[in-house]
């Protein structure tokens, strides 16, 4: 079966995905597709991001709904508005040929009134996002009593997001489903444990093996002092001249920071973070998507469901603290069968972090040199000519000038007027990188590779070559929201830990839960230590001499309504 003739589906549909030019089915369309069009089956569908999972339950939907009948009959839970819009305009396309089915977006963010007006004048599809939706519930200007069919996409990412509840009160509400399908990136416990509440013997379907990267993408990874890392984005961005990418960073502040220094410089890049009103995201989305933006530099959380075509580049200004999170940063681009690069700027103690994230999510990572001064301005130059041999020169308006143009530069050599462009175009970049220096951490000795071979954890460093002198040096474990050590960590070991009263029923989890305190207390990460997660409380180990500042910056401050209370964990 590697048709979607063979799949099962109507002439309208078929006719619709003709239009569109697909012919085969990706791997999880072909697998879901037919248990889905009995009706009857709930089902989980395991795939990475980008693999076809929006047909994958779409298709089958709109075979299944009753046109004749104008009241919602299937809903399609989603983490985001950017993801809500998105499947609607898929599903759009979809039923393209079936005129009395009609599909409505529900997210916050924008007027609820316009929603329930839509809502009223009769449809069959409602795709929400669980906050709004749990809104129109409680309004009572949404009726869920006839759903049969509920479809939560992304669910990992709403879990992680702090949606369980919603997700358990939007199930409790459906009482006449016929059957649920989730999809989702990764199986989480809290995952399984909705399935087994609220799914009946369900089939399981996946594709490719959990936690894996795309193989469409190229892992690479480069090393660099902590100094340096802001020039090493600099280049990197340089270097591929027709980049159209996302840049992560851990918080809001960086992504603000580094938007307007890169601003200031002369780079299409604006900042996507948790501060922006929605009308302004929309904006900054808008600019992404029509490519007048050529980057964007976002958080984990303000980039969750963005879902934009053909994405060359994901960088990594910072790894995340989460191997599933840099699985999601990486599924932003190689889509539907494309290839991507994502790319890391790393430290030398992260080294057994980034070996780390290759045996879990099975992909080799290359090693890369950060670009020279050189090389930068050489791939600039190449790019350049191919433009202007390339550049649309048909219109018959040119022609008017040409006699003027051949007068002017009777005298000039042809040698010489392409010296003139080029130094027109590149005067800013020789001169910027005329004396450039090397970014790259050279490494030296066998102490070094003894330090690499173990991965970046223990290692002795020579403290000057054929002195004799050595000093060991103990890195501090570094661990995962599932408890898995990483060497690497930062600070100087001399922590403070202190108490705070939230925790994971507050809806975050670990790297969520980082990127707040780091946010409120305008902190590095290198100032921390571990963190321990539990349901009510959290402990977080800080550099002593950065206790003070954090504890100022979060206690007594509100989150959700209710009092934060931090302090020294030693003096409660």
């Amino acid at each position: 079966m590697n048709t979607f003739e063979a799949l099962g589906l109507d002439e309208r549909l078929m006719k619709a995905i003709s239009e569109l030019g697909f012919t085969t089915p990706t791997p999880i369309q072909e697998k879901a597709i037919p248990v889905l069009l009995s009706g009857t089956t709930d089902l989980i569908g395991l795939a990475q991001t980008g693999t076809g999972k929006t047909a994958a339950f779409g298709l089958p939907l709109l075979q299944l709904l009753d046109e004749s009948k104008k009241h919602p009959q299937a809903l399609i839970v989603c983490p985001t508005r950017e993801l809500c819009l998105q499947i609607v305009k898929e599903i759009e396309i979809f039923k393209k040929h079936m005129k009395g089915m009609q599909v409505v977006a529900v997210y916050g963010g924008t007027s609820i009134g316009m929603q329930i007006r839509d809502i009223k004048r009769g449809i069959q599809i409602v795709v929400a996002t669980p906050g709004r939706l749990i809104d129109l519930i409680e309004r009572k200007a949404i009726n869920l009593g006839e759903i049969k069919y509920v479809v939560l996409d992304e669910a990992d990412e709403m879990l992680n997001m702090g949606f369980q509840d919603d997700i358990e009160f939007i199930l409790q509400n459906t009482p006449k489903k016929e059957s649920t399908w989730l999809f989702s990136a990764t199986m989480p416990p809290e995952i399984r444990k909705v399935s087994r509440k609220y799914m009946k013997e369900p089939v399981e379907v996946t594709v490719g093996k959990m936690n894996t990267a795309n193989v469409n993408i190229d892992h690479q990874y480069f090393v660099v002092s902590s100094q340096h890392r802001y020039e090493a984005l600099k280049r990197l961005i340089d270097f591929n001249p027709g980049i159209y990418g996302i840049i992560f960073t851990r918080t809001k502040i960086d992504a603000q920071n580094i938007s307007e220094k890169l601003t200031r410089e002369g780079y299409d890049i604006d900042a996507l973070h948790g501060d922006l009103t929605q009308q302004q995201r929309d904006a900054v989305m808008g600019q992404f998507r029509d490519r007048t933006l050529q980057l964007l530099i976002a958080t984990d959380v303000a980039a969750r469901g963005i879902d934009v075509k053909d994405i060359t580049h994901v960088i990594n200004y910072e790894l995340p603290d989460d191997i599933e999170v840099y699985t999601h940063r990486s599924g932003r681009t190689g889509r539907a069968g494309k290839t991507g690069i994502c790319m890391s700027i790393v430290h030398s103690r992260e080294i057994g972090k980034v070996r780390q994230i290759e045996r879990i999510v099975q992909s080799k990572f290359n090693k890369l040199e950060i670009p020279t001064g050189k090389d930068v301005c050489r791939k600039q130059f190449f790019s350049f000519m191919d433009k202007l041999i390339n550049m649309d020169v048909s219109s018959e308006e040119y022609e008017t000038y040409v006699p003027m143009l051949q007068e002017k530069f009777a005298d000039i050599s042809k040698e010489e007027i392409l010296k003139r462009v080029a130094s027109m175009e590149f005067d800013r970049f020789l001169k910027y990188y005329e004396n450039a220096e090397d970014l790259n951490i050279r490494e030296r000795g066998r102490e070094f590779d003894k330090f690499k071979r173990d991965g970046g954890g223990r290692g002795i460093e020579r403290e000057r070559p054929g002195s004799g002198r050595t000093r060991e040096r103990e890195r501090q474990p570094y661990r995962d929201t599932q408890g898995r050590d990483f060497n690497g960590g930062g600070g100087s070991g001399n922590y403070t830990r202190l108490f705070v009263n939230l925790g994971t029923k507050d809806g975050f989890y670990k790297a969520s839960f980082l990127q707040f305190i780091l946010d409120m207390s305008d902190l590095k990460k290198d100032s921390l230590g571990k963190i321990d997660m539990r349901e009510m409380n959290s402990w977080v180990e800080v550099d002593s001499k950065a206790a003070t500042q954090m504890i100022r910056s979060i206690d007594g401050k509100k989150f959700k309504g209710r009092n934060i209370r931090m302090n020294d964990a030693n003096s409660r």
